[in-house]
């Protein structure tokens, strides 16, 4: 970047040949056309190589990621228990039972069914009945269940309600929820971001060029994200997924809209598009770069966590920022050397290098000049100010609720597997169909479920046999045969010396109490050689690893960012203040959230793992803005003195700083369309706290705490000692 003089001087630039300059913008669009054509196919394909199954992404040494790879040893399969439901108003008739069963024998014909069907079990009223149907986990498990439950409702007698429930259920119920990422997730962030385009320039050729960028780099990372997840490299999910469009799509048109002023800043100046574009390419790389490799580094220090879906997004995100980056500086300038002034049509930049020079640089009308005079007038009234209305917001972060929340709370809106998880319990032991599955020695079968049995929260248990029926109840005079009086006790199946047993717990499988139960349950068993998994323990597994991950990688992220920021302003002062005004900042935006989610929209809680990537993103996101800002006020001071540079800065970055936030919260507040809990609440706490970060922290208490630190705050290089004009 050249400095506010350079305009009125001659840029001594060697012309370059003609056919160079038109050749490479060319070869780049066509590279990028190239990669756009190739990833562009693939966005109806990421279920072909994304998994929503919890346990794929626990760690290995965890006991419920251990059990979940020996039940396909003990049953023979590695389908997805599915729990059929039959409700009616009135104590079950034996005709109904035998149309119930009739109607289950037809199950078998439903695409995606495997394996044995367990016969109708009633209840204990009378007035409901339960079956076990395995899913094939290679089949479309949402289809599978759909056209399950449609085949036994159509069969069910008149006036039975037919639910699908248990693990296949809640399945299924994500594969729903995930469906729009391909489409309306896109469309939503797109619209959203072009509506904000038109409303900043005014001007309608210029957001469409800006949105190829963030599209073809969105398709680019696709396609590399695509083939690694293939391959087996990376691991995808819905939520990883739907993470990488939004960054991609906010971080690309953030870096653009910074090229974009520069190089309208150049044609003021210069009528040379191709030396406008150089200049612009010069002064945004340091900034695009500086950014981007900051939030790079911050997602790459999720590859530190235990949990697998929190490690694999790390790469999946960073792969994502490289190539929004690449887009910025490269696809995007040669499409501008393309177009031209015409691209700010209809108010295309005017060459006036006289306004320019009496300018001397800096706005001398404006919002942000007049925000730049209030600065100069009373900054300490006004950081200290701001500071004690982010500290009375960050007070709200204390009740928070992320210690996790109920399986069948992951999905918002309307829900079979929820609604028929909530008839088993009225009729059920509540755990029934979602069993904790205990893995020991042979030699301790009968001392572990004598233990078992005596725990209130165990309403009965099973071992895994060698029989038609698959399993066996086993009580305090041992293994007891499922099946009519006098039929022979099955032998227990046995997998290298050790047998599985299933206890039903009392409680439903996602609950507080099961979740209580089970860790009793290890505590129990800690003098055997026994693991314990199911449902209940992948919860606590998960949640466990979230809550080690966020106490460990949120100090790593800050240290991270602190040496980068130190390298890039060569100072310890400022990047000290920037990371603590943004980590206040993040502070507020998460006791506003959990305010708004306590009391606005009365939720169940939050994953443990929503702290982490609300820190991450608002963090490595926030801290964009704030490089944006000081590159530019370093930039300044260094020709006219910090605190004229402080202002300088502010009032010339301050529109395009301000539009790229509000571009970015847009697009995180498109995640919300995702009916799941746990991308709507990122959304809000990324959205608001973006918003929070560039309207109060960027504008108000940045600039004023530098200001009234002046020099000193780029100590301890040179600058900290150069006299202001």
């Amino acid at each position: 970047m050249t400095d506010p003089a350079a305009p009125l001087r001659t840029r001594d630039r060697r012309p370059a040949r003609a056919w160079l300059r038109v050749l490479l913008p060319a070869v780049l669009i066509l590279l990028w056309l190239g990669g756009a054509a190739l990833g562009g196919p693939l966005f109806g394909k990421v279920d072909e190589v994304s998994s929503n199954d919890s346990t794929a992404y626990l760690p290995d040494s965890a006991d419920a990621t251990e059990v979940q790879g020996l039940l396909g040893e003990f049953s023979g399969s590695d389908a997805i228990p599915g729990i059929v439901v039959f409700v009616g108003d009135d104590e079950f008739t034996e005709e109904q039972l035998e149309a119930i069963g009739a109607a289950l024998d037809e199950a078998p014909s439903v695409e995606g069914v495997v394996g044995d069907i367990s016969p109708p079990i009633p209840s204990d009223d009378g007035r409901a009945a339960q079956a076990f149907v395995p899913i094939d986990a290679d089949a479309d498990v949402g289809d599978a269940v759909a056209a399950l439950g449609d085949e036994l409702r159509a069969a069910a007698p008149a006036g039975v309600d037919v639910y699908v429930t248990g693990p296949a259920g809640f399945t299924a119920d994500l594969v729903a929820g995930f469906a729009g990422i391909d489409g309306l997730l896109i469309l939503v962030a797109f619209g959203a971001v072009l509506v904000i385009l038109i409303l900043v320039y005014r001007s309608f050729l210029l957001p469409i060029v800006v949105l190829s960028t963030s599209l073809f780099a969105l398709c680019v990372a696709l396609l590399v994200v695509w083939w690694l997840a293939k391959w087996g490299v990376l691991l995808l999910s819905g939520q990883t997924q739907g993470i990488l469009f939004i960054l991609v799509i906010g971080a690309a048109t953030d870096y653009a809209l910074l090229f974009v002023s520069r190089f309208r800043e150049e044609l003021r100046v210069t009528n040379d598009r191709g030396a406008a574009i150089a200049a612009a390419w010069k002064g945004s790389v340091e900034p695009i770069v500086a950014s981007g490799g900051t939030v790079i580094a911050g997602l790459l220090c999720l590859l530190l966590s235990d949990l697998k879906s929190n490690s694999t997004l790390g790469p999946v995100a960073a792969i994502g920022i490289v190539f929004a980056m690449l887009s910025a500086l490269t696809l995007l300038p040669a499409l501008l050397f393309a177009f031209g002034r015409t691209v700010f049509w209809p108010r295309r930049p005017a060459f006036e290098p006289e306004v320019v020079a009496a300018e001397d640089g800096m706005p001398s009308k404006g919002l942000w000049s007049r925000l730049a005079g209030a600065v100069r007038a009373r900054p300490r009234a006004i950081w200290v100010a701001t500071v004690a209305v982010l500290l009375v917001g960050a007070f709200g972060a204390t009740q928070l609720n992320a210690s996790g929340v109920a399986q069948s709370e992951l999905v918002l809106g309307s829900s079979e597997a929820r609604d028929g998880q909530i008839a088993l319990g009225e009729h059920f032991p509540g755990g029934s169909g979602s069993p904790a599955y205990v893995v020991v020695d042979e030699g301790d079968l009968q001392e572990v479920a004598d233990l078992l049995l005596q725990h209130d929260g165990v309403e009965g248990v099973a071992v895994t046999a060698d029989s038609a029926s698959g399993t066996a109840t086993v009580t305090e005079d041992g293994i007891v045969a499922v099946g009519p009086p006098g039929a022979q006790a099955p032998e227990p199946t046995v997998v290298d010396g050790r047998v599985m047993l299933q206890a039903t717990l009392a409680d439903a499988a996602d609950s507080t109490a099961a979740e209580d139960t089970v860790r009793s349950l290890r505590s129990d068993l800690s003098g055997f050689d026994a693991l314990v998994g199911g449902v209940t323990a992948t919860a606590i597994d998960t949640d466990d690893a979230s809550i080690h991950d966020r106490t460990l990688i949120i100090p790593v992220i800050l240290a991270v960012i602190m040496v980068i920021l130190m390298l890039l302003l060569r100072s310890l002062v400022a990047p000290v203040l920037l990371v603590l005004t943004t980590v206040l900042s993040f502070g507020t935006a998460m006791g506003v959230s959990a305010l708004v989610f306590n009391h606005v929209f009365r939720f169940p809680g939050a994953d443990p793992a929503v702290p982490l990537y609300g820190f991450v993103f608002l963090v490595a996101l926030g801290i964009d803005y704030n490089i944006f800002l000081m590159t530019r006020v370093r930039e300044e001071s260094a020709a006219h003195g910090t605190r004229p540079g402080i202002l300088r800065g502010l009032a010339i970055t301050g529109g395009v700083i301000t539009s790229a936030g509000l571009v970015l919260a847009a697009t995180f507040a498109a995640l919300s369309v995702i009916p799941i809990l746990f991308l709507l609440q990122l959304a809000f706490i990324v959205a608001f706290g973006v918003l929070l970060d560039t309207f109060v922290v960027r504008s108000l208490l940045v600039p004023a705490l530098a200001y009234d630190i002046d020099g000193a705050i780029w100590w301890p290089s040179k600058l900290s000692r150069r006299a202001d004009d």
